[in-house]
């Protein structure tokens, strides 16, 4: 044939969603702000109107309105699949602000009550001779017991922690494999009463003087299951053809581990012994049993008492005058930016020490 065949572009075909069609419409950019605003207005006027004296309950109703809003208006104005979408994201966003909002409100309140002691006079003193029923004194020999204690129990738990996760990721097979990672499990939940009492059964046994280094050996104690877990899970990450590379070019295993694996997971390994170290600031209890708390400085963690900062928080509350607990909110306060530079420090170092990958 001499001709050109025409084609003839096929008809569309029309739209099928389970036997609905989709709507052309749509609802604007600003829509999920103008549901919130109107699931506020609704959660306050239901809360205002029912009486309801806690803004708690005016928040889940003001929740529950903005997803009600969010569905119904976009099924009305687009399509039940679209609605479906934007119940879900709703759903999350509601999921995260009620998870933030606990945690702004607790920044704010430690910092609005936190700032009316903290200055340089308060880091710098101890309470001696301060009555918990006067102004003054400070949270230095707090502070100086904290460092020392955490300090310690790091430099114990963190090689510990790192060479048994580098045994169960790289060597460990077997019952006794399966044993230790059991213990590692158990050791997690262990309260941090229960690793107080057992270090006291050892100290009741060699009868030593109380100290920061046996408040170090309890935190020692809840800080390894912590590193070995997240090292382990850092090290499962590494991709297995970095090691074959390795070990094809005939570095021993213990090399390859040493110059390839670990440098590769050195991020996550670092911000793993971080959440660890904020793991234990905080613990109270092991410090109660073993160190005794202290108003004095003592800067000597292998003889005498000391104090540290949730110890003094605890202290300093439980005397219930308005001075007492003026300095333990700002003692908090303390708590809380020692736990955020930690933090800051281990993004810091995993940026650092992160492979660095060629374009």
């Amino acid at each position: 044939m001499s001709h050109a065949a025409v084609q003839h572009a096929p008809a569309p075909l029309p739209p099928s969603n389970g036997g609905q069609s989709l709507s052309r419409r749509g609802l604007p950019r600003w829509a999920p702000a103008g549901f919130a605003i109107i699931g506020i207005l609704i959660g306050a006027g239901i809360g205002a109107a029912a009486g309801l004296d806690s803004k708690v309950q005016w928040g889940l109703i003001a929740a529950v309105a903005f997803l009600v809003v969010s569905y119904v208006t976009t099924s009305m104005v687009e399509n039940q699949r679209q609605a479906k979408d934007r119940l879900a994201t709703s759903i999350v966003w509601v999921c995260f602000i009620l998870a933030v909002i606990p945690l702004f409100s607790l920044l704010w309140t430690t910092i609005s009550r936190g700032v009316k002691v903290l200055d340089g006079y308060f880091l710098s003193h101890s309470m001696a001779g301060i009555p918990s029923s006067q102004p003054g004194g400070g949270v230095y020999h707090a502070l100086i017991g904290t460092l020392e204690q955490v300090g310690i129990a790091t430099v114990i738990a963190t090689p510990i922690g790192l060479l048994t996760a580098v045994y169960l990721v790289e060597y460990g097979k077997g019952a006794l494999a399966r044993a230790v990672t059991f213990f590692v499990d158990v050791m997690t939940g262990i309260p941090s009463i229960v690793a107080g009492l057992f270090i006291l059964s050892l100290m009741l046994m060699t009868n030593p003087d109380p100290s920061g280094l046996m408040g170090s050996l309890a935190l020692t104690i809840l800080m390894i299951p912590v590193v070995v877990r997240s090292t382990e899970e850092m090290l499962k990450l590494v991709p297995n053809e970095l090691r074959e590379a390795s070990l094809a070019l005939g570095v021993p295993k213990w090399r390859t581990i040493l110059k390839v694996v670990l440098p590769t997971a050195i991020g996550g390994i670092t911000t793993g012994v971080m959440l660890a170290i904020a793991r234990i600031a905080g613990e109270t209890a092991p410090i109660m049993l073993l160190v005794f708390g202290s108003d004095l400085i003592n800067s000597n963690p292998f003889e005498g008492a000391q104090s540290s900062l949730p110890f003094y928080i605890y202290q300093e509350y439980k005397a219930g005058e308005v001075a007492s607990i003026d300095r333990a909110w700002a003692a908090a306060l303390v708590l809380i930016a020692f736990v955020m530079i930690l933090n800051l420090v281990a993004r810091g170092i995993a940026r650092w020490k992160a492979p660095k990958t060629g374009r």
